[in-house]
Order: C-alpha cells, then sequence, then structure tokens
C-alpha cells in the first residue's frame, strides 16, 4: 500500500488511526443497536472525527476535502445503478414482468426445493452476466414474491439470493471483481478462478446443503396452498400474465453476457419494461413516470399481493445513496491520509505464517468494507497491502487474490452502510442485519478460506520464474 504524505504532514500513529475507526463502530453501534436510529448522523460524526485527526497529523483541508471527493468519485457509478434499478423495479411491476415471474414461479416452484433452486437459479444468471447487483435487481426480486408467496420469511429468502448471487459474481470470469483482484495481486484470470474453486467449491456445498435442509422444514405446507392460490388468481385478475413478460429479464440477462456495461444494460430492461407496460397492460406516460420515480403502488385488495407489488422508484433508493455519499466520505478521508495504511502496517508487523497472513488478509479485507464502505476500495487495500508480504514469504499470489476475493468481495453486503449491503437492502426489500445471518455463503466463505489458510490445505508457492507483483492502484490520482 503506497504512501502517498504531503508536505507538511506526517503518518499517522495506530492509535490515532483507532480513535477514527472506533468513533465510526461505535457511534454506528449505538445509533442502530440502543437507539434504533438511521447510521447517517453518526457516520458524519466519523467523517469528522476522521479529519481531526488528519489535521492533528499535519494534513491540510485540501488533502482532507479531495480525499473525501475522491471517495464520494469512486460510488458515483454505484449511484446511478441504484438510481435505474430502482427505475427498472417500478417499471417491471407496472409492467406485469415482476408479477408474471412471480405468477410462474408459484406455478412451478414448491416450498421444499424453494431455497436450494433460488441459490441455483441466482449463481447461474450471475455466472452469466458476471454481476451480483444486476442479478437481485432482476432475477432475485421475482424471487422474492415467489419466496413470499410459498410462506417463507423474507430475510430467508433474501440470503439464498444472496448466496447465489455472489457465488456467481466472485466465480465468472466476466466480473470486475473476479478480474480485478487477479490484477492487482500478480496473477491471470484462471489461474485465480481454479484456485478459488477450492474453497469456494466447500463455501457453496454447505451453502446448498443448509438450504436443502431449511427447504425441508418447509414442505408439506398445506395452510400454504390457499394462500397461494389467491395470489395467483389476483395477479390473474390485475395483470396480462403472458410469456412475452420474460423478454425484459432475458435482455437483460443477454447483453451482460455480451459484456455490455451495467448501466446501458439495465437501461434497456427498463424500455423493454416500459414497452410492455403500455402494449400489454394498457399504461399511459403519467403511470410510467409515476413508477420510474415514486415506485409502483398496488392496489389489487389482497393484502399480500399488495405487500408484494408496491415497491420500486427511483425515490425509493434516495435513502441508499444519500448512505453510500457519507460512507464513502469517510473512506477517502481515511484512505487518503494514510490512516488505514497505519493500520495495515501495525497488522503486518504481527504476522509470523503463512495462516497468519492469510487471516489478516481476510480481516482487512472485512474491515475495508466497514470502513471503505466499497468493495471494490477494499480489494484494492488488501491486494496492494499484502502483495509484498506474500512474495517475501514464497506464496504464490494467486493465494492472496482468493483470500482477498473470500473476504472483500463477499462481505461487502453484510455491511449496512456499505454501498453493497445499502444497495441490496433496498434492492431486495429487506434490512442487511435481518438477512445477515441467512447469507451463509457469504459469511461462510470467510470462515472456509481462515481454515485453508491455517492447515496448508491448497496454499501454494512461489515458482521460482515469478517475479514480484506490482499491485498498482488503479484509482485515479487526484
Amino acid at each position: 500500500m503506497k504512501t502517498d504524505i504531503p508536505e507538511g504532514a506526517r503518518m499517522p500513529h495506530f492509535w490515532e488511526a483507532m480513535v477514527s475507526l472506533f468513533s465510526l463502530v461505535v457511534g454506528i453501534s449505538i445509533s442502530i443497536v440502543i437507539y434504533g436510529l438511521d447510521p447517517h448522523i453518526p457516520m458524519l460524526l466519523g467523517v469528522l472525527v476522521a479529519s481531526l485527526v488528519a489535521l492533528r497529523c499535519g494534513f491540510s483541508w485540501q488533502n482532507i476535502q479531495n480525499g473525501m471527493v475522491r471517495g464520494i468519485t469512486n460510488a458515483l457509478p454505484a449511484t446511478i445503478i441504484l438510481i435505474i434499478v430502482g427505475i427498472l423495479i417500478g417499471i417491471w411491476i407496472l409492467g406485469g414482468v415482476v408479477p408474471t415471474l412471480i405468477y410462474y414461479g408459484l406455478t412451478i416452484l414448491s416450498p421444499s426445493i424453494f431455497l436450494p433452486v433460488t441459490v441455483v437459479i441466482c449463481a447461474m444468471t450471475s455466472l452469466a452476466t458476471g454481476t451480483s447487483w444486476g442479478t437481485t435487481g432482476t432475477i432475485g426480486v421475482a424471487l422474492m414474491g415467489v419466496g413470499a408467496g410459498l410462506g417463507f420469511p423474507l430475510p430467508l429468502v433474501a440470503g439464498a439470493v444472496l448466496s447465489g448471487a455472489y457465488f456467481g459474481d466472485k466465480m465468472s470470469p466476466l466480473s470486475d471483481t473476479t478480474n480485478m483482484a487477479p490484477a492487482l495481486a500478480g496473477t491471470d484470470l484462471f489461474t485465480h478462478i481454479k484456485h478459488m474453486s477450492y474453497t469456494t467449491g466447500v463455501s457453496i456445498t454447505l451453502t446448498l446443503i443448509i438450504e436443502i435442509v431449511l427447504g425441508l422444514s418447509y414442505s408439506g405446507g398445506e395452510g400454504n396452498v390457499e394462500r397461494i392460490s389467491t395470489i395467483l388468481s389476483v395477479l390473474n385478475e390485475n395483470y396480462t400474465i403472458n410469456i412475452a413478460m420474460i423478454l425484459p429479464p432475458l435482455i437483460v440477462l443477454f447483453v451482460s453476457y455480451r459484456k455490455m456495461p451495467a448501466i446501458p444494460g439495465i437501461t434497456l430492461g427498463v424500455i423493454a419494461g416500459a414497452i410492455l407496460a403500455v402494449g400489454l397492460q394498457g399504461a399511459d406516460y403519467g403511470a410510467l413516470a409515476n413508477a420510474a420515480f415514486g415506485g409502483f403502488k398496488a392496489s389489487t385488495g389482497n393484502e399480500d399481493v399488495d405487500s408484494l407489488l408496491t415497491r420500486g422508484g427511483m425515490d425509493s433508493m434516495m435513502y441508499t445513496i444519500s448512505l453510500v455519499i457519507v460512507a464513502m466520505m469517510f473512506g477517502g478521508v481515511m484512505e487518503r491520509t494514510n490512516q488505514l495504511k497505519a493500520i495495515a502496517d501495525k497488522i503486518l508487523s504481527k504476522v509470523n505464517s503463512d495462516g497468519g497472513l492469510i487471516a489478516s488478509t481476510v480481516f482487512t479485507g472485512i474491515g475495508a468494507n466497514m470502513v471503505l464502505c466499497d468493495q471494490y476500495m477494499a480489494i484494492v487495500m488488501g491486494a496492494r497491502t499484502y502483495a509484498q508480504a506474500y512474495s517475501d514469504r514464497g506464496l504464490a499470489p494467486e493465494n492472496l487474490s482468493r483470500a482477498v476475493e473470500d473476504s472483500a468481495t463477499v462481505t461487502a453486503n453484510l455491511v449496512p452502510w456499505n454501498s453493497g449491503g445499502a444497495y441490496q437492502a433496498a434492492t431486495l426489500g429487506v434490512a442487511t442485519l435481518a438477512y445477515l445471518p441467512f447469507a451463509f455463503f457469504c459469511w461462510l466463505s470467510p470462515l472456509v478460506t481462515l481454515l485453508f489458510g491455517f492447515m496448508g490445505w491448497t496454499i501454494w508457492k512461489k515458482e521460482p520464474e515469478q517475479v514480484k507483483p506490482d499491485a498498482k492502484d488503479p484509482v485515479p490520482a487526484e
């Protein structure tokens, strides 16, 4: 991790950096656990404390402000996606896309197989498209409706959706994180994927076993038959259920597979949904505009259906966007003023084994998701902080890239104030802390990696001809 200290400033001490970190963690914990408040204001107080620490270390206000701006700039692509996904959900419900997917799902799937099938469907979708966000924002939303109709608790369904989506995200050669981690660590893409398959295979197998057991506990639910029948009847009465309604998600999947960027790809899905809303559901411009901004407001007269379909819209994402902006302000200050490096250097000074180094990488990835509030920045920090240490210990760079992905990529959605956690909560309609225990793959992955590290399983040594990795920071310089 490079040190960039302007003239007149000094490297922060470890205790100073920890003051900033604890101000964030303690403030958010007190607000959420004791008072049940939103995390925005405690995070702003964390920004204030981190800025005061930076001033104490001699950094100018301009340096600090540049860090904030840089952090927010890094989050702008995510905020644009948030806005478009909010629009997509509203339009797809208005256009009958989501109701049709729910209808077919309730017709085909049974409670006993629903959870493992949800994991597999989301895994295949994410593998094909390379995006967990796109998977949850399209197929995931429909599966949430199916699960609710079958009588499953929504946090349980959200956990299955996320487990499948993040499996595909970290294993797909089309995924940006799957390409980013090996590039930073100094290995190639397919060596990285092969090396991940050992730990990821164990994690997804354990996840599927758990989901099968949970699904069997919901089998034979005769009490839900009448409820499902009612939902199907209400959907039929209020929407044109037509096989053509699956075209918008198929379009999104196809253009994603063809490597079209997420923003134009999701926008095509919005346009396709709007065309179907006008052509088959009889929507006019006013209805489209209202659904796109304020979300769809269902009024079928059935409480179950109304709760499933009242959602979406640009406005529904504003809470999440404001959270992402504040979070990235904090992460930007911590990164720009080297407070994160002070913490990482302290960790490295205590490492004396291969297992300890892998554990340090894993905990840094998780911690970076809590502090930097963005999985891409967490990947950058983990890879560039430990690249030299892995090389010095004679470890192949794919060990580093695997540890980074098994921590930074899959745990971002488990942190409420991380852009990943905020996005998934807003998209799936379930609070982050509510689905966290059920996102089995996402928290099993780092545990399995720790086990492999300390047991020495599939820890590859560096070949003599391998050069030292040059882990450069891909974030544009200020």
